[in-house]
């Protein structure tokens, strides 16, 4: 990057309903869209939302600096199952790792629990002759007959992208890049992913299914890209691509090609820079983020600062969770990642009654298209925006600043069918249950990470954003004795708003495995020495030189004997191995509740290196250009709580509220998000432009 560039900067995050598009212009000021994802090819409705927002902004195509993206490619490539024919490569002895993973079920008292089924079939998964020991050392060579052989039967079978995983790589990679180079050579169109390229670390199963992730992606992920890339081309945007990584940084898009198992969570993850970045400059830096949108909801914990992060995570339907204590339910990825826990719970999510006659909402959802229920597009079934539609909470005949119609009466008519009919209830006391339904799955993403994490979620700032998220952040909150709710500007469209302050990231680990009473400084230094060298040479082909470059540590620790271990952060300065060792008892007695006094042993170093990008959104300095039609003043009926009549309630825009508490109910009204202060709540509104939501006795 040159400082030459021109002035205008995108960020677009595609959800499962909507996709949201920001741009900062050269002056700092943001403006917004929101337009319907196009499932069929996502990027169709980035490219024609983005060049219409820049048509209403008079700004020209060749004026974009960068195109920063969050993307749902990779997650529903897996729940979809629509990835590349893939096939495994391992060593002799190993075919069946992907089958056996943890011996671990997510419920032990659940009969009726399935194992997933393997993203590569057991007759796609060979063996060859190699095998390579714990200390590096080579014991049988490499069979390059074997490969050949393997490759060959893989590619009559149809297979469309191979992977490569043998025992100990991650100490000794000659075989794996032998094998690779083999393939490579005999079919050069064929995408290959070799683990020491994706995850050289140790444990057989999480590299192997990681690696088994990224080649079924590939395909998927470089044809997204490449289309996106053409698309913007043909209407005159040619900047570079930036591609939202799980962990909260950016990748340029030749990088995410070949690494898309990094961007699974890419969606998401902007919203949380962005609270993040947004509470350090509030001075809240001990946050729990509430990203509702209209497919799912997010939960993540802030302390001090820093989203809560973690090295492994289990992709999964439902409730996609770190893996620390639910195991085995999804597609393992040991990727660095935000700890994220996401549930199918979102405005999209659809109700109904299940075979035992109780009400469920969700996981599945009705997307964007045809959408729920009062869209009119075809779908009769009741979803959770249609809910709010009957109980007032939302404007009853437009949403996005009256671009999209909506007709109250069909969303009547599909909770009456599906839910209030066959439960013997009013529409109104049937919508109240959907609302109730959500709200508690939602609750219980929190606690994932929050009271399964050690944390007391009483003593936490709520911030709330997404779509849907100032419409369900009061009652979330109740469930969990939360007090104070902040719901940023730009809501609707955050995660999008949150990319614009993120940075390019790379990461490199070694794998330890000594104990840290072993372990000398000089050791660690060396160890730390080499991988900030790898993080730099990759950062200066990205065009980051010393100068706008910083490092991030990160060590993984264990007592000895244990299986699993905690990710600790530390910094470069000082007496490093004590400040690991004390970052780690306290994080342990966090998490599991007590101390353990066996020696504690190093598992791995990771370091990050962020790419400082120039002009990151400064959230001090914030300006937004509201959206014309986005407030609409005025009173309508809403029902806040089953069992009391409905209130006339003031709708107002974010504007109207003022720094001094004004008390509920009210409903404010933007081009993005709609935000619900019920009667015994208050708002204000602080110098950065966020409403601050004060309830009443929730504590």
């Amino acid at each position: 990057m040159t400082r030459d560039q021109p002035a205008v900067r995108v960020a677009v995050d595609v959800g499962g309903t909507f996709t949201d598009i920001v741009v900062m212009t050269a002056n700092g000021i943001l403006h917004e869209s929101k337009v319907s994802t196009t499932p069929d090819d996502p990027s169709r409705g980035v490219v024609e939302g983005l060049a219409s927002l820049l048509a209403e902004l008079g700004a020209a195509p060749g004026s974009v600096a960068e195109v920063l993206h969050g993307t749902t490619v990779g997650s529903n490539t897996i729940l979809q199952r629509t990835g590349a024919r893939t096939g495994l490569i391992t060593t002799r002895g190993f075919r069946d790792v992907l089958e056996i993973g943890r011996i671990r079920m997510p419920d032990m008292f659940d009969l009726t629990w399935d194992k997933p089924k393997p993203l590569v079939p057991r007759r796609h998964r060979l063996e060859v002759t190699e095998r390579i020991a714990a200390d590096g050392t080579v014991i049988h060579p490499l069979s390059e007959t074997d490969v050949t052989a393997a490759a060959e039967q893989l590619i009559a079978d149809g297979i469309e992208a191979i992977a490569i995983c043998f025992l100990n790589s991650y100490r000794n990679a000659a075989h794996e890049k032998k094998a690779e180079a083999l393939i490579n050579a005999r079919f050069p169109d064929l995408p290959v992913t070799a683990s020491y390229a994706v995850l050289p670390e140790m444990k057989e199963y999480e590299r192997t299914s990681t690696t088994v992730v990224n080649a079924y992606l590939l395909t998927a992920m470089r044809g997204y890209l490449r289309k996106l890339e053409g698309r913007l081309a043909e209407v005159g945007i040619v900047a570079p691509i930036l591609v939202m990584t799980s962990n909260g940084g950016m990748l340029a898009a030749r990088a995410a090609r070949d690494l898309p198992v990094m961007v699974v969570a890419s969606g998401p993850a902007g919203g949380v820079i962005g609270a993040a970045g947004l509470g350090r400059a509030r001075g809240d830096r001990d946050v729990i983020v509430f990203d509702m949108g209209g497919t799912t909801a997010k939960a993540v914990i802030i302390e001090d600062g820093r989203p809560s992060m973690t090295s492994e995570y289990e992709f999964r339907d439902g409730m996609s969770t770190s893996s620390r204590f639910i195991k085995a339910g999804g597609y393992m990825l040991k990727v660095p990642a935000i700890d994220i826990a996401e549930v199918g719970a979102g405005g999209g999510s659809l109700a109904g009654i299940d075979a035992g006659g109780l009400l469920k909402v969700g996981p599945e959802s009705a997307g964007a298209a045809p959408g729920p229920a009062c869209y009119g597009l075809g779908n009769t079934r009741p979803t959770v925006t249609d809910a709010n539609v009957v109980l007032g909470i939302l404007n009853p005949s437009a949403l996005a600043g009256g671009r999209l119609t909506i007709d109250r009466g069909l969303a009547e008519r599909a909770i009456k069918e599906h839910v209030a009919t066959p439960l013997g209830l009013s529409v109104e006391e049937a919508a109240h249950g959907i609302r109730a339904v959500a709200n508690a799955a939602m609750a219980r993403a929190i606690r994932a990470v929050t009271v399964e994490r050690g944390r007391d979620p009483r003593d936490l700032t709520l911030m709330a954003f997404g779509g849907n998220g100032g419409i369900h952040s009061v009652d979330v909150a109740r469930q969990l004795g939360v007090r104070t709710i902040i719901i940023p500007p730009l809501a609707g469209v955050f995660s999008a708003v949150g990319m614009l302050a993120a940075d390019i990231e790379h990461t490199a680990l070694v794998t330890v495995m000594r104990l840290l009473d072993d372990l000398s400084a000089q050791d660690l230094s060396t160890i730390m020495a080499r991988l900030s060298a790898e993080v730099a040479s990759r950062l200066a082909a990205d065009g980051y030189g010393a100068d706008r470059t910083e490092l991030v540590w990160q060590a993984e620790l264990r007592h000895e004997g244990q299986a699993t271990e905690l990710p600790v952060p530390f910094d470069a300065d000082g007496d490093v191995l004590a400040q690991i060792s004390e970052r780690f008892v306290e994080e342990y007695l966090k998490t599991y509740g007590y101390r353990d006094q066996t020696p504690l042993e190093l598992v791995k170093v990771t370091v990050t290196g962020r790419g400082l990008r120039e002009s990151r959104l400064d959230f001090k300095a914030m300006k937004i250009e509201t959206r014309t039609g986005a407030a609409r003043a005025g009173y309508r009926l809403v029902s806040f709580s089953r069992g009391v009549p409905a209130v006339e309630t003031a709708i107002v825009s974010r504007a109207a509220i003022g720094a001094a508490e004004r008390s509920g109910p009210l409903i404010i009204e933007e081009f993005d998000a709609t935000i619900v202060v019920p009667p015994d709540a208050t708002i204000s509104r602080d110098g950065m432009g966020n409403l601050v939501l004060k309830i009443e006795g929730s504590a």
